[in-house]
């Protein structure tokens, strides 16, 4: 596969996947916002609407244009590290893992542009796990994958060819 179609391929399967959070985003505010939370599964998972103004867990409540400077930062190096992964099927798995990245930080980054705060609606009640949306879900599935990747798929030479500050340095000697 070349480049040119590679990144067309990359940009699209990120947009289907922001439009799928933002779908959801918007459906979880047009039927839950104001409502009583709508069980799932009694006691074990509900559908229940917040507005979140920070982060995970909720914590850094207001610091919006940090979130967004950061994500912005982030977002950057991610496009830079995408760059350096080589075209072949083998590293088509951290090219998933960089999408999934991608779009779960412009789907929340968007969320606190627009209105100020972060729509989250997914909720674990059997272990108060922290209210979540489609974005985070992305994020939490590309940084497992990317754990299991580097832990066993790839060997520490090819994620040199990834990451430059990786390369063994006694290998180039």
């Amino acid at each position: 596969m070349n480049k040119k179609i590679m990144y067309i391929i990359t940009i699209l399967s990120t947009a289907v996947l922001l439009f799928l959070d933002q779908i959801a985003k918007y459906l979880a505010v047009l039927h839950l916002k104001g409502q009583a939370a709508i069980p799932i599964i009694k006691n074990v998972f509900e559908l229940q609407y917040l507005e979140n103004q920070g982060a995970a867990f909720g914590i850094m409540q207001g610091k919006k244009t940090f979130f967004v400077i950061g994500t912005l930062i982030f977002l950057v190096i991610v496009v830079i590290l995408y760059h350096n992964i080589p075209l072949t099927k083998r590293f088509t798995p951290i090219r998933i893992v960089a999408v999934l990245i991608v779009a779960g930080a412009i789907g929340n980054m968007i969320d606190r542009v627009v209105h100020q705060y972060v729509i989250d609606f997914f909720y674990f009640k059997l272990i108060n796990f922290p209210i979540f949306n489609v974005a985070d879900i992305y994020v939490v599935v590309a940084c497992i994958l990317f754990i299991l990747l580097m832990l066993f798929y790839y060997k520490e030479e090819e994620l040199g060819q990834i990451f430059p500050f990786m390369k063994n340095k006694k290998a180039e000697e």
